[in-house]
């Protein structure tokens, strides 16, 4: 029977092997955010460049073999973010396209990764893993290589920095005018689409769509109007059009 001195530092040890896998889990992406910091450049990906860089295997290992189980909230928000991503830039390296309505269900549906030991699409994979943790900022994080998807950041998320960077990448989706517009004058907002497809994620976390885009938008004007539901919204079209540069 083990004494209680021998119990503590049993669980000393436990506590400690624990940390040093999450401290770990960060420290395996700075291979992501070395190429994302040398190819990405304002959201344009050079995916011909990231085609050749020896790290891709490694990085791919990581997401097969991390039991994301085992991972806290925002340890799994930083590895479903970070994963979601590489393995969107993937898709497009493989010849994956989402520019037409055939190749979106390749790109989403039909193509499968090795994500913690299982074998996902994208789309199960957003849905089954990501969607769950109910954080719609993820929405302005996770990019499918388009240019109306939010902008893929030079860098990796990171659980030291992932509140600022979940924030900021929210601010920034609403300031580009390429994807959110908001007419003072005429009471119209015209937003992306990936409003109207995840409608009820924002509502659940704001009570309505408007108040919640209230919170990120940068003219204090417009936040009022949208917290008082004074604009119509309107989705503008979404472009599928490659988010960057690839010659295979």
């Amino acid at each position: 029977m083990k004494t209680v001195l021998e119990r503590v530092f049993l669980l000393v040890v436990c506590l400690g092997s624990f940390a040093a896998q999450a401290g770990n889990l960060n420290g395996d992406w700075q291979a992501w955010d070395q190429l994302l910091s040398r190819h990405v450049d304002n959201g344009h990906v050079d995916y011909t460049a990231i085609s050749g860089a020896p790290e891709l295997a490694q990085l791919l290992d990581l997401v097969d073999q991390t039991d994301t189980y085992s991972l806290g909230r925002e340890e799994k928000l930083v590895f479903y973010i970070n994963a979601y991503n590489l393995l969107a830039v993937k898709g497009i390296i493989d010849g994956r396209s989402p520019e037409t309505l055939l190749g979106r269900a390749a790109f989403f549906k039909f193509s499968k990764y090795r994500i913690g030991g299982e074998s996902l699409s994208l789309y199960a994979f957003e849905h089954k893993r990501i969607l769950p943790l109910r954080e719609p900022r993820i929405h302005f994080a996770i990019v499918c290589a388009s240019h109306s998807c939010p902008a893929l950041r030079s860098e990796a998320y990171s659980t030291a920095d992932l509140e600022a960077q979940l924030d900021t990448s929210a601010r920034q989706f609403l300031a580009d005018s390429s994807k959110n517009q908001f007419d003072k004058r005429q009471r119209i907002a015209w937003i992306s689409s990936i409003f109207k497809w995840f409608r009820e994620d924002f509502e659940r976390h704001s009570g309505s769509l408007q108040a919640y885009l209230a919170r990120y938008v940068a003219d204090p004007e417009v936040a009022g109007l949208l917290r008082e539901e004074a604009f119509e919204v309107r989705f503008l079209d979404y472009d599928w059009s490659l988010n960057g540069s690839f010659e295979p």
